[in-house]
């Protein structure tokens, strides 16, 4: 059935509201893990461009098996389940590609404190999301249609990077895979810079060790990529952001770009 199309001005304000809403969804359940997460599930998500712009670009497909690696808390799990109802309830903007679910859901995570929270936070959603206590370099990857890698793997060396990267490819749906990752490119010094430094001060704040942090040039990711039969291209993502990260959205079977 053909979607309406509504002006601009009515689309975009249309498209606030859910987005405004979704948000607010994804964030309620955090509520039953503390004011801690709750506060994380609505900075990270509100402020963070690359959630939102998922969805718009519909980098997210339907009825998919997602592995999340380096799923802190569970917030995409969490925006899924929101995102699927939403469709449901036909309460989806028009102006965006078709609402994303999942049929399955994977979290590995190496943060123990993190996964409790989301297991005390989603334990009840309809997903029955999973979450593994692991270290990404070592945990079982599960089939899967979509994997998603968001700001994590530069804090394993290059090899294990690749090694990583060659797991995915190997769990991924051959036909139709596609993972999302997003990256620092360290080409543009001054937001690589930045970034880092953020994420030094995130992991002290939560409690963490300052991990060391192996980063790369953006051609050197997509390259890396590429040599894994990945068709990639390049989403900047760094929107009202002083950073320099980009979202590599990495098919198989879909030929080069």
């Amino acid at each position: 059935m053909k979607r309406d199309v509504l002006p601009a001005a009515a689309a975009a304000q249309q498209a606030d509201a859910a987005w405004a809403a979704l948000l607010d969804t994804a964030c309620a359940p955090y509520r039953k893990a503390g004011r801690w997460a709750w506060h994380w599930a609505r900075g990270k998500l509100g402020r963070d461009p690359v959630f939102r712009c998922m969805l718009e670009r519909g980098d997210l497909r339907p009825r998919a098996r997602v592995l999340d690696i380096g799923c802190g808390q569970g917030l995409l799990a969490s925006l899924l389940q929101a995102t699927a109802d939403a469709g449901r309830r036909g309460m989806w903007p028009a102006a965006w590609p078709v609402a994303p679910s999942a049929t399955a859901y994977t979290g590995i995570e190496l943060m123990a404190k993190d996964v409790a929270r989301a297991q005390a936070a989603l334990q009840g959603l309809p997903l029955q999301p999973r979450f593994v206590n692991a270290d990404m370099c070592q945990a079982v990857l599960p089939e899967c249609d979509a994997v998603v890698i968001m700001d994590v793997l530069h804090y394993v060396h290059h090899q294990a990077q690749q090694a990583v990267l060659q797991r995915v490819r190997d769990a991924l749906q051959p036909s139709n895979g596609r993972l999302l990752m997003r990256v620092g490119d360290a080409d543009s010094r001054r937001g690589f810079a930045i970034s880092q430094r953020v994420d030094r001060m995130v992991a002290l704040a939560r409690g963490h060790r300052v991990p060391s942090t192996f980063g790369r040039p953006l051609a050197a990711w997509m390259a890396l990529l590429e040599a894994l039969d990945f068709a990639v291209h390049a989403v900047p993502m760094s929107q009202g952001t002083p950073f320099a990260n980009v979202l590599l959205v990495a098919d198989l079977g879909a030929g080069k770009p």
